[in-house]
């Protein structure tokens, strides 16, 4: 059995890197099947519906996985059912995904993090980029000098989210800002990311999560901090400015305009200007 397992793993992973799924698509799914194969102890082609029901009841039941940790785990085994040339058991269905209000911080908090990012010269990239493209970590992490274009005031993002390619803008006081640090990763013929670590390699997702969490800690938020909560914050501020949420599809890289709606509802500041106008007057 778990030479079987080992044979449907490498399959699965093959079928994958051939649809160009991303590294960290590729590496969350091998996990989720790899749990999935050891807790059945059986050939894919011999799981049925009662051995799904004990799995979801297992994600649930006895790891606490949430709604949205679920609905990955079901995206993964169908595709992997699918990669076998076998039809996913019907009670293969996803939970409906909760619309949970995103995290973002206030402008105050983003020039604190900034203000802390300022005491080493990587981290103030990590954040200035992060804070002013939307982009996501992995997308940062993947970033290639040769996509950076600071004259242009763009960053070309290739190979996103759904195997899409896009652009997103920088503002020109942060590409002033960035051109030392740029034109220093134009003379390096030894690693082509534009994000070096200390090993001379690209920079680990881990790696700047663990950077934004030390530094947010060091600006006095008290709450958890991650690069997703910075492509919140810019999404969330573009609209507050008055962005079309066409323009936020846009420079987030979203595939549906529906992703993009939940923005619609955080604009706190909108809200309360609304609320005073037409408040209850008893």
């Amino acid at each position: 059995m778990i030479l079987e397992a080992s044979v449907s793993l490498k399959k699965f992973q093959s079928s994958m890197v051939n649809e160009r799924k991303s590294h960290n698509t590729i590496k969350q799914y091998i996990f989720i099947v790899t749990k999935f194969l050891e807790f059945t102890n059986k050939p894919a082609d011999a799981i049925g519906m009662d051995d799904i029901e004990r799995f979801k009841s297992h994600m649930v039941v006895d790891k606490g996985y949430s709604k949205s940790s679920q609905y990955l785990a079901i995206k993964a085994l169908k595709h992997f059912f699918r990669s076998m040339s076998l039809e996913p058991p019907p009670n293969l269905t996803v939970p409906r995904r909760p619309m949970k209000m995103p995290n973002y911080l206030s402008e105050k908090e983003t020039r604190g993090l900034m203000e802390a990012a300022s005491r080493d010269p990587v981290n103030r990239i990590i954040v200035l980029i992060l804070a002013h493209t939307g982009m996501r970590v992995s997308e940062l992490c993947s970033l290639k000098t040769e996509d950076v274009d600071l004259d242009s005031s763009i960053i070309r993002i290739r190979s996103g989210k759904g195997d899409k390619d896009r652009i997103v803008l920088i503002p020109e006081e942060v590409c002033e800002e960035l051109r030392p640090y740029y034109l220093a990763r134009l003379g390096d013929r030894g690693c082509p990311y534009f994000m070096k670590s200390r090993r001379g390699s690209r920079f680990d997702t881990s790696t700047v999560e663990r950077r934004i969490r030390t530094l947010a800690t060091q600006a006095g938020i008290a709450r958890r901090v991650t690069p997703h909560v910075l492509r919140h914050t810019f999404a969330t501020t573009i609209l507050r400015n008055g962005g079309d949420i066409r323009f936020i599809q846009q420079l987030l890289g979203h595939a549906s305009v529906a992703t993009t709606q939940i923005y619609t509802h955080v604009d706190d500041e909108s809200l309360k200007a609304l609320y005073s106008k037409f408040r209850p007057r008893y």
